[in-house]
């Protein structure tokens, strides 16, 4: 147990020397390092991004010159100053304003979120409530996607994931599950990585 919790530690103080609210920043590194889904000065939507770390590792590492990103949480992002390229709207993803913004800033060469639903600590709550966001987040994905786009979403183990994929596998060409070793061991979280979305309903 010690051994996670120094392990989880060092990510924490990680983060914090290099200026990332959160060290969740080090799962999206992960990601990207193995599955590039973040094109390089693309157009991102970043869903339940705050406190901001995943905003702030693509606008530092992968945006370029022309890139942009829209974060959307129903927290303020804990950025401080708000990189120019980074424009937050506050509020729920799925409800029609939101929405409505979501689409106008778009479409997105890539969907990327660490949401997760608010926990009750009885699993199979938690994991009905997890799938019922991935779900949500792959149809908006669906509509909001550039031909060719990619998504990350992020999974409780136990909801679903089989259906998921195989939902994603009918939008995207490829499909892959990935628990990054920043991940808290004892967390059952896993992210689900589409790429190369089909034109076949595409934008």
């Amino acid at each position: 147990m010690a051994h996670k919790r120094s392990q989880s530690d060092s990510y924490t103080k990680r983060a914090q020397k290099e200026g990332y609210p959160a060290r969740s920043v080090y799962k999206l590194k992960e990601l990207q390092r193995r599955f590039a889904p973040v094109p390089r000065g693309g157009s991102i939507l970043d869903i339940g991004a705050a406190p901001g770390s995943w905003s702030l590792y693509v606008h530092r590492k992968l945006l370029g010159s022309g890139g942009r990103i829209t974060a959307v949480d129903l927290l303020p992002l804990k950025l401080s100053p708000l990189p120019n390229r980074i424009t937050p709207l506050q509020g729920d993803a799925f409800s029609p304003e939101i929405m409505q913004k979501i689409t106008e800033l778009g479409p997105y060469d890539a969907v990327i979120s660490d949401a997760a639903p608010a926990t009750t600590g009885n699993r199979t709550i938690d994991t009905a409530r997890s799938e019922e966001l991935g779900l949500e987040i792959i149809n908006l994905a669906r509509t909001v996607l550039v031909p060719g786009g990619n998504l990350v979403i992020k999974l409780f183990q136990g909801g679903g994931e089989a259906a998921l994929t195989e939902k994603m596998r009918r939008d995207f060409s490829r499909v892959k599950s990935c628990k990054p070793k920043a991940s808290r061991s004892e967390s059952f979280e896993i992210f689900l990585i589409g790429t190369g979305k089909h034109t076949e309903g595409g934008l």
